[in-house]
């Protein structure tokens, strides 16, 4: 199950996702770290359709876990080497210009 939150701020439309069961972990990894924090990622839940839904709206993506960032690389929101894995978690960002 995914998990997502749309932030709406001025034209920007960001879309948060992450797999429901790294919501509320704090990720580290080196000099890395990433808090899943639910105000940001979660507010409906979703299935891979609607998280691709939103995504073709959004002019920036912010990524965390297997089901998510698959689901973004699928529908072409991101590409392989745009993905990072911050204590074996897949983290991907995307930004549209």
């Amino acid at each position: 199950m995914i998990r997502l939150k749309v932030h709406n701020r001025g034209k920007e439309v960001l879309v948060a996702a992450c797999d429901a069961d790294v919501l509320g972990q704090t990720l580290r990894e080196g000099e890395l770290r990433l808090e899943v924090r639910p105000e940001f990622y979660d507010d409906v839940a979703a299935d891979r359709e609607q998280l691709l839904r939103h995504l073709r709206l959004a002019t920036i993506g912010n990524f965390v876990g297997e089901e998510t960032v698959a689901a973004a690389l699928e529908g072409g929101f991101v590409e392989e080497a745009g993905i990072i894995r911050i204590d074996g978690v897949p983290h991907a960002q995307m930004v549209v210009l």
